[in-house]
């Protein structure tokens, strides 16, 4: 076997024999993984019980999700990038906030939505971007996505200063029920795209309020 191979397949070093993920048992080993897990767990990490690469685990796993949300239970099976959660459909949130006290989350500020769909549909993209496609200073909507988790910094421009390059996580993905980023819905043009994602119903996904009033106290200025 060569080194390639034994690096591609990652298998877990145990004695105790693997079960084959395109077998029967697989179905049901992948929902009560991530049944159990309770947040999004990475295909490497589903791999390493059937010993085979993230590759073929994601291919498995979006063939068990497909399956699965064909039901028309309470569960949906998130099939995302580069890991899978099981969670609640979006319909039965209230009930769920109802029964658990939970507070109900608000909407993303405008200026938030703005910024996050700018860098959605143009990562990576820098802070100056978002700012000239505004027409206003950023600085307040990109600090409070990258508090939220909803984009990160993935790498920097070459260029003097080397800014800083952001783009959207899986935490993006997942909370607005997309699988990849080629999910996102066609826009006509960029002042389509914040409409886009507040379609996508992001008030029954995040927990935390962003007040919009915030923003305009919080060094966010138009030009």
């Amino acid at each position: 076997m060569s080194e390639q191979t034994v690096s591609e397949k990652a298998i877990d070093c145990t004695d105790e024999e693997l079960p084959d993920i395109n077998g029967a048992e697989a179905e049901n080993i992948i929902e009560a993984v991530l049944f159990a897990a309770g947040h999004p767990l990475e295909y490497a990490k589903i791999g390493k019980l059937f010993g085979v690469t993230p590759t073929e685990t994601k291919k498995r796993v979006a063939a068990v999700a497909e399956k699965f949300n064909e039901r028309s239970g309470a569960l949906t099976m998130l099939a995302l990038d580069d890991c899978a959660q099981i969670c609640t459909r979006e319909e039965f949130a209230p009930y769920i906030r109802d029964a658990l006290g939970i507070r109900k989350g608000g909407n993303l500020s405008n200026s938030s939505i703005e910024t996050l769909a700018i860098v959605a549909y143009n990562q990576p993209v820098t802070r100056v971007y978002v700012d000239t496609v505004r027409g206003v200073d950023s600085s307040y909507a990109v600090n409070s996505l990258l508090e939220r988790g909803l984009i990160e910094v993935v790498g920097r421009l070459d260029q003097p200063g080397r800014p800083m390059l952001y783009g959207t996580t899986p935490d993006f993905l997942r909370c607005f029920g997309l699988s990849s980023l080629k999910d996102l819905p066609e826009v006509d043009g960029a002042g389509s795209a914040p409409a886009v994602l507040l379609n996508l119903t992001i008030d029954d996904m995040l927990n935390e309020t962003e007040n919009p009033d915030t923003a305009e106290n919080s060094g966010e200025k138009t030009e």
